[in-house]
């Protein structure tokens, strides 16, 4: 029986193999949190199909187990920080962004930001130089002859590592502030007349002052904000390659730019055909509930039940708060399943219970399920949209403030400051989006729009991974404008050149003129002398 199993688990791996036309070798330079979900969703398919999936993590990483028994290769490389350290330092980088930065002030929030980002870049500097400064490592991943590089772009340095092992890579991202990569490197166009910049919280259809502050935003982000401390990567790249180069040039490279979003969730704006929209990639149907959460679910009776999570890197808030958040949810007739790890509310009500961890995609499935109280993170986002769920917003840090803004211009979602909400503001909002039958009808309509597609996410982003493959990249989609300097993208030399031809033939017009105005008078002062 055993070796019928076995059989049949080859057969299926071969078919897998000749429905790509070859089975590949796929390196990944991956990130943390959320960021490795999305991307172990598309290694997971890529193993189903066959495919030789290797993900290099280090010795410190966080939330990525290479001791777990996985069908992923894990190479492990030393890294001089600890597991806790590592932690220590994205948990102060969280913190720094979500209570510290001051939300009133636009520049001394971002000057924030930017020192928060700064340091996070500069630990993925030092996995960097971990890895490419390790020649047994470099050595190994040379002779393993891998096909194509996967990298989230918000983490540099896979674009390093492709260049060094002369291999096609692809990107997968969700957003970089202010559209940096997107933009300089992925060639995205942007117009701030309609295109709303990401962190500003605005919508497409802008009034005249809201296009004068996206202005602001893109003029900011473009000469003043950076994503990454520019000179020291650019500085750290031309030693490695030999050569004067900088990131930006590097990441220029990249085949495929797979954005982690969908038009169910995006504002409509140009894009190119070497950008594609791969949102919800990691959504499924939902599961069955364990037992005593689904008998408790079913407790709800008419009235149903309300899920609460804030995420898995926000293991807990202020106890003020949380106090805050329990006396509403006591005061709604609904079930609420809290994932919550503080210390237990003194306002608590029986009509609430809090776990460590709930099955989110579950619940937000289940047909008793009236609202989702969501950080606004982009994966929760759209495990709700995938379910037609309505939603009640408290963002804490990066995008989610703005993931909130689609999802409130849209219809399916009611926005709350977790710093300044009431309890009586967290039952208002609770009441509309349960009360109101437009968020739902609004959920609904977007869930509709994220399954109408011809091609799953899932399945659009492992056909572009099996296409560089297969073609050894994607030159044929990559847009003429990423080999042109700046001012030639804009067309300044062009413009120079005709304002040029203007001031000459002008200036050629003006002489003549002046010469013959010049002839004129002298013969007519000859003939009044005569």
């Amino acid at each position: 029986m055993c070796m019928k199993w076995i059989s049949v688990l080859l057969l299926i791996q071969l078919s897998c193999c000749f429905n790509c036309g070859t089975c590949g070798k796929v390196l990944v330079w991956p990130t943390e949190y959320s960021h490795w979900l999305n991307i172990k969703t598309i290694l997971d398919e890529l193993i189903q199909r066959g495919h030789e999936v290797t993900v290099l993590v280090s010795s410190s990483s966080i939330l990525i187990d290479s001791n777990k028994p996985s069908s992923i290769k894990f190479e492990v490389y030393p890294t001089a920080l600890t597991k806790d350290e590592m932690e220590l330092l994205f948990m102060t980088w969280i913190k720094k962004w979500t209570y510290e930065a001051p939300k009133d002030s636009f520049f001394a929030y971002f000057s924030v930001i930017q020192e928060s980002i700064w340091g996070y870049s500069d630990i993925i500097l030092r996995l960097c130089k971990d890895v490419v400064l390790n020649k047994k490592l470099m050595v190994k991943l040379q002779e393993s002859k891998f096909d194509v590089l996967f990298a989230d772009a918000v983490s540099p340095c896979g674009e390093l590592l492709a260049e060094l092992l002369n291999i096609p890579f692809l990107y997968t991202v969700r957003f970089t502030t202010g559209y940096s990569y997107e933009k300089y490197s992925g060639g995205l166009l942007t117009p701030p007349s309609y295109v709303p910049v990401i962190l500003s919280e605005l919508q497409d259809r802008m009034t005249f002052m809201e296009r004068v502050k996206n202005m602001i935003y893109v003029l900011y982000f473009d000469f003043w904000f950076q994503q990454v401390n520019e000179k020291k990567w650019d500085q750290f790249y031309s030693e490695v390659l030999g050569r004067p180069t900088t990131l930006s040039e590097t990441m220029r490279k990249a085949e495929m730019w797979l954005i982690r979003t969908y038009w169910d969730f995006e504002y409509p704006r140009p894009f190119l055909p070497h950008f594609d929209f791969v949102g919800g990639l990691h959504c499924k149907p939902a599961q069955p509930l364990p037992k005593e959460m689904e008998e408790f679910v079913q407790s709800s009776g008419k009235h149903g039940i309300v899920v609460f999570s804030l995420g898995s890197m926000i293991k807990n808030i202020t106890e003020e708060t949380a106090h805050i958040i329990a006396s509403a949810l006591a005061q709604i007739p609904q079930k609420v399943l809290w994932r919550y790890d503080g210390k237990k509310p003194s306002a608590l009500g029986s009509n609430t219970r809090l776990y460590k961890w709930l099955p989110q995609n579950d619940l937000l499935g289940h047909p008793k399920t009236k609202a989702f109280i969501t950080h606004g993170g982009t994966n929760g986002l759209y495990e709700a949209i995938y379910h037609g769920t309505p939603m009640v917003g408290m963002p804490l840090f990066a995008d989610q403030a703005d993931n909130i803004a689609h999802m409130k211009a849209k219809g399916a979602a009611v926005s709350l400051d977790i710093d300044t909400v009431t309890s009586t503001d967290l039952l208002n909002a609770l009441k509309t989006v349960i009360s109101d039958p437009s968020y739902k009808e609004n959920a609904m309509r977007l869930s509709a729009i994220h399954h109408d597609q011809p091609v799953k996410p899932l399945d659009r982003a492992v056909f572009w991974i099996e296409f560089v493959m297969r073609h050894r990249g994607a030159k044929h989609l990559r847009p003429a404008s990423l080999d042109l300097t700046w001012f030639q993208y804009h067309s300044l030399d062009v413009i120079g050149f005709l304002l040029a031809c203007v001031a000459i033939f002008t200036f050629l017009v003006v002489k003549c003129c002046l010469f013959g105005c010049q002839r004129f008078f002298k013969s007519g002062k000859k003939k009044k002398s005569e």
